[in-house]
Order: structure tokens, then C-alpha cells, then sequence
């Protein structure tokens, strides 16, 4: 396809980057004092990811959670509030926010609002509407950002879009992506109800809570299955979907256009308090310029591989985890791991004596160093907000798909349902009284 290595890799970006200079730089030799906002489970990951810089602060509710940083970082100051990091502590360059979905757009607002550079989890925010804000604040306040999809960094996603973009398939009419959680990693269904217990000594219950409405602890919520609750994650899709399906979104453009509708196709185990065992979402897309329109399909709680029509039994499609994407297009197939590696032609065959196309596109340094480069006045890290954004605002959208029977139409310009104002309700969260988006 006739675009430039540049243009169509950072895209937009480069119109924005010069606003960067708003935001504190250090040069590529200074460290980044670096500030986290959930210090246990993938926030202790993160924090790994950035241990060549000063680590000085470490917010958490749950200490228990958080045990594992405060012995590795004994020197950074703790606190339970993030509010009140970010308004005491002055010597924080750059904040990761490792939290439940519920609270990252507010933690990653606040942030950026005080020229915090900031490195957000997946899947960025909880509700479409937190995506815009943060999507148009980090073009504001000049700030480098990050979402923590870091198949976004992978070779082997790069590798599948410039395999598509060379014409070796095709046309691509129909691309699939699937998981096999929840499974296993934490229970959803009709079975799970939040029973009211007595909150732990080792958790600040309030500071968990946030913005989201008060209500009584139950361990149902954590330390991780908060995942399967609308009213704090996004189930399957919030955990995998922004890694898997970040190759079909760089691959097929799709942010390009967002999708015209969005539909839960099947469902099982529907329940009164999660998301259901299990569900398969459909999102239509338009022509992206030269693409055709194509459908794209999230599968998740897979208990055994895919199979497609085109695939000889018994060859591997996507990952051993059962995790990964495949692309269907006129002149073949091509397929990717959970994180966009291995990625192959199939039939297996097919592969013997292929050539990969010339690169085209970047290659990324490390999804953390690709972040911490940007901060010290590098390029735009590979999935910055400009990028995230779009991606999980048409990705969200299967999030609300599977409360509704039936198809719903997305006007991608509008930011609107054209047929369900009930769906419209669920674009944007409630704050309870006391908190504010943007401190």
C-alpha cells in the first residue's frame, strides 16, 4: 500500500508532537522519578518494567497487595489516596496506573493534569467516554503516554500488518480473535454473588472504591475478579482483548473508522452481578481507504482451538495458550499469538519457503522503554494515548453489546447508539460525591 514508513506508523502523532514540550523532559542519560498507582499484581509487573529509574512513590489500599513493592522499593513513600500523592509529592515525573479498570482514567486524568507522564493498563479505561477524555488530555498537556497492551510492541504484529498491507492474502473480509478466559483466572456466571463481609484490615475499602458508588466489601470483588463486575472491569475483553486484538486493530486500521454496528451473537450463563460465562461479539466495519468492509469477531472462554475452514486439522492456529487472532482474506490466511508473535501464513505449508515484506513499519524497543524513551523526549510510544484511545473506544463497545439483545448502531462520529438511548447510558460513569474526574 502506497504509504510512507512514518506517516502511517505514527499517523496523527506527528501533527501532536511537537506539543510535547509541554510536559517536563529529562535527557536520555537523567532517570525519571516514577510514582505507581497500584503497587501489587500488574502493578508490581510494571514497576519491574521501570526498575532502571527512581521508583520514589508507591500508592495502594491494600497493603497485603502491595507487600511485594514496599520490600523491593523500601525507600518510596507510601500512600493510600493517589490524590494525595499527586498534590504532596512534588518530585514525581511520571505515574504508572496499574489499578482496577474502574479507577484508571480518573488516576491517569489527575496525572497528566499535573504534567505527570503516564504509562495506563489495559484496557485504558473502564467506559468509552473516559477514552475520549484521556485521549484529548494527553494532546493537551503534552504528556507521554502508554496503554499496557504490549502486543502493541511485538515484531510479530508489525510483521502481520505488513504481510496484509503487501496483498499476500488478499482482501481481508473477516478477521477472528478469541481467549480462553475467563476460564480458569477468575469466575463469572450466574454462581458469583458478592455475599457482604467485613473489610480486611489490610485494605482501605474507601480508597479502593474511588469514584464508583459506595457499597459493602465483599471478597468477591477482589484482589483480581473484580474483572467479571460492569461496575469495576470489562470482563474478558478489558483483560485480553486490547493484546489480542491490537494486531487486527494495527493491521486493519480499524481505529481508522471505528465500527457501524456492534452485537452480542451468542451468550451463555447470563448472570445478575457479571458478565456472562461466556460470549461472542461481532463488530461491523466499514472500507478503511483501500480495505474493504470486514467482520470482526471476539470469542472469549474458548476451551479448545478455533477451527477454519482452510486450516488442516491438527495445525496450530494462534497460540498453544488458545489465544490469538486469524485473518481471512481472499488469496489465503495469516495468523498471530495472543501478544502478535508467531505469526505465520497457513496452511503451515505455505510458510516453507515465504519471505517476510521489507519492513515498514518501526520496531519497538520494549513496550516500557518505548515509554520511557517518549518521556525523555523520544518518539511517541507505539500505543500513546492517540493510538489507545480509538482502539478501546470501538473495543469497549462489545463491553455494553453483551447487556443488549440485538444489534446495536454506532455512529462513530456522534460517539452515539443510533438505536438504544439505554446503551447511551452506559457511554459515561456516574462520580460519587466527593471525587472529580480531573483534580
Amino acid at each position: 500500500m502506497p504509504i510512507s514508513r512514518r506517516h502511517f506508523f505514527y499517523g496523527s502523532l506527528l501533527a501532536t508532537s511537537a506539543n510535547a514540550a509541554i510536559a517536563s523532559r529529562k535527557s536520555p542519560s537523567e532517570k525519571l522519578n516514577i510514582a505507581a498507582i497500584g503497587a501489587g499484581g500488574k502493578g508490581f509487573t510494571d514497576l519491574n518494567g521501570c526498575t532502571g529509574e527512581n521508583i520514589v512513590a508507591l500508592c495502594d489500599p491494600d497493603d497485603k497487595r502491595a507487600e511485594r513493592a514496599y520490600n523491593q522499593f523500601p525507600k518510596a513513600t507510601r500512600y493510600k489516596d493517589f490524590r494525595v500523592m499527586l498534590d504532596k509529592q512534588k518530585d514525581i515525573d511520571a505515574v504508572l496506573v496499574s489499578c482496577p479498570d474502574h479507577m484508571h482514567a480518573t488516576a491517569a486524568m489527575w496525572a497528566m493534569a499535573r504534567g505527570k507522564h503516564v504509562y495506563c493498563q489495559k484496557p485504558l479505561t473502564r467506559t468509552i467516554w473516559e477514552a475520549q477524555q484521556l485521549t484529548a488530555a494527553a494532546a493537551k498537556y503534552g504528556v507521554a503516554t502508554q496503554m499496557g497492551n504490549q502486543g502493541y510492541s511485538n515484531a510479530g504484529a508489525r510483521e502481520c500488518a505488513e504481510i496484509i498491507w503487501s496483498g499476500e492474502i488478499g482482501d481481508v473480509t473477516e478477521v477472528h480473535a478469541w481467549t480462553d478466559r475467563p476460564g480458569k483466572y477468575w469466575p463469572q456466571g450466574p454462581e458469583v454473588e458478592p455475599k457482604t463481609e467485613a473489610v480486611p484490615s489490610h485494605l482501605d475499602w474507601q480508597a479502593w472504591l474511588g469514584a464508583s458508588p459506595d457499597r459493602p466489601y465483599s471478597p468477591a470483588y477482589v484482589p483480581r475478579t473484580w474483572r467479571a463486575f460492569p461496575e469495576y472491569g470489562c470482563g474478558a475483553i478489558g483483560d485480553m482483548a486490547c493484546h489480542i486484538m491490537g494486531t487486527p486493530n494495527m493491521a486493519m486500521r480499524l481505529a481508522l473508522t471505528g465500527p457501524t454496528s456492534v452485537e452480542c451473537i451468542k451468550k451463555e450463563g447470563s448472570s445478575k452481578y457479571t458478565f456472562p460465562h461466556q460470549a461472542v461479539i461481532r463488530f461491523d466495519f466499514p472500507a478503511r481507504g483501500p480495505m474493504p468492509p470486514v467482520k470482526v469477531f471476539w470469542h472469549d472462554s474458548l476451551k479448545s482451538m478455533p477451527k477454519f475452514d482452510g486450516v488442516p486439522d491438527g495445525e496450530l492456529v494462534g497460540d498453544k495458550d488458545n489465544n490469538g487472532s486469524i485473518f481471512l482474506g481472499t488469496k489465503g490466511i495469516v495468523t498471530t499469538g495472543c501478544y502478535g508473535e508467531r505469526t505465520r501464513l497457513l496452511p503451515d505449508a505455505r510458510m516453507k519457503d515465504y519471505k517476510l515484506p521489507a519492513p515498514l513499519l518501526t520496531r519497538s524497543p520494549g513496550h516500557y522503554r518505548d515509554w520511557l524513551r517518549a518521556a525523555k523526549g523520544g518518539d511517541p510510544a507505539c500505543s500513546n494515548f492517540s493510538v489507545a484511545g480509538p482502539f478501546v473506544q470501538w473495543m469497549l463497545l462489545g463491553v455494553i453489546a453483551m447487556k443488549f439483545e440485538g444489534k446495536l448502531e454506532w455512529d462513530n462520529a456522534a460517539g452515539r447508539f443510533t438505536n438504544n438511548n439505554e446503551a447511551n447510558a452506559l457511554l459515561k460513569p456516574t462520580f460519587r460525591k466527593g471525587w472529580h474526574f480531573v483534580g
